[in-house]
């Protein structure tokens, strides 16, 4: 079994570094396509890139050397914010036969120049076909690297940001990303609806190159980007937490409404809840500039449906944006939903 790393950072040299970072004061005015017939003017320090045919199509192929990490290769001259990315990808395991290897392909975006923090979503189509249930709902995936890569997202927040989808090997999938502010979708194959749906970036960059992501122990081919710049959303981060505010939770137990009272001393939160789960509960947390992460114990209420009142662990995260904030919050082993917030005067 391939152990994936959760921490997908690249070691790249400062040659490198200089010149994906011009990439960064560039705002993207028109759409930019890339056939990827041949490798030139990919920066791909980590990984090898060759021009090839595939199944009667010119495209690039990556592979990579070593043993359970990941490669990005970014597209030169791309500074992108919010807009559309479309490409066609495709993989070929090369792991001894009878080895399981579901397969790990994708695109990084909003990637900063040194590689070290992006946005991705991927696919993994040995997982689409599965035998186990739990297997199949991870053939589609999202994570922000590297602090939020698979294994803490799925532990934190089961299901959410993972999903299940019709896939192949060594069959051509396209992609089709929208990202709108803090939001993104992944459509697959040409579908109107999305296949993954993310409403809360864990990034912090707000714009960024675009890369090709593999992994090791496969052929990764990639053809036909395009990359459709539209005009961002008003977008800043470093908003403040501190302060009350008037919040509604809509789950799969029903809506409940609540106010926190908050405090910030740095990046640490303190504060207090009132609402449905107790009146001035202790709660604490951390802020990264603007974005937080806040729990509390709390008490699950008779008049909430069918679960046995109890105590409960509450978890909360999302973004502020000005005097409005929103995110995931869950009760543990109870219910799961989004809550939004407004700051009270």
């Amino acid at each position: 079994m391939i152990r994936w790393q959760s921490h997908l950072c690249l070691n790249i040299g400062a040659a490198t570094i200089a010149a994906a970072a011009s990439l960064a004061a560039q705002t993207p005015t028109h759409i930019q396509t890339f056939p990827l017939r041949d490798a030139t003017g990919l920066i791909a320090p980590t990984v090898k890139t060759e021009a090839v045919t595939y199944q009667g199509r010119k495209c690039v192929r990556i592979t990579m050397d070593g043993d359970d990490r990941d490669g990005l290769a970014l597209l030169p001259g791309t500074d992108f914010q919010d807009g559309v990315i479309e490409a066609d990808v495709a993989l070929k395991s090369s792991m001894p036969p009878g080895v399981r290897f579901p397969g790990f392909i994708g695109i990084g975006f909003r990637v900063r120049p040194d590689a070290s923090h992006f946005e991705l979503f991927y696919i993994r189509p040995g997982n689409s076909d599965a035998p186990d249930q739990l297997m199949r709902n991870h053939a589609v995936q999202y994570s922000s690297e590297p602090d939020y890569g698979w294994y803490r997202l799925r532990r934190e927040w089961p299901s959410v940001y993972e999903s299940h989808a019709e896939l192949a090997k060594e069959t051509w999938t396209h992609l089709r990303i929208e990202v709108a502010g803090r939001s993104a979708k992944l459509y697959l194959n040409g579908s109107a609806k999305p296949s993954l749906v993310v409403d809360g970036l864990k990034g912090e960059d707000l714009h960024g190159a675009i890369g090709l992501w593999s992994f090791t122990g496969e052929e990764a081919y990639f053809s036909n980007i395009q990359i459709t710049p539209a005009t961002p959303l008003t977008l800043k981060n470093a908003s403040d937490i501190a302060g009350r505010w008037e919040m509604r939770y809509s789950s799969d137990a029903g809506g409940i409404g609540a106010e926190m009272e908050l405090h910030r001393d740095g990046d640490k939160v303190t504060g207090t809840w009132s609402g449905a789960f107790g009146e001035n509960r202790v709660l604490t947390g951390s802020w990264r500039n603007g974005y937080v992460e806040l729990s509390f114990a709390g008490d699950w209420p008779k008049e909430m449906g069918r679960r046995t009142p109890g105590p409960v662990n509450v978890f909360l995260a999302g973004w502020v944006d000005g005097a409005s904030a929103q995110g995931r919050m869950r009760v543990e082993a109870r219910s799961d939903g989004i809550w939004t917030a407004k700051r009270k005067e």
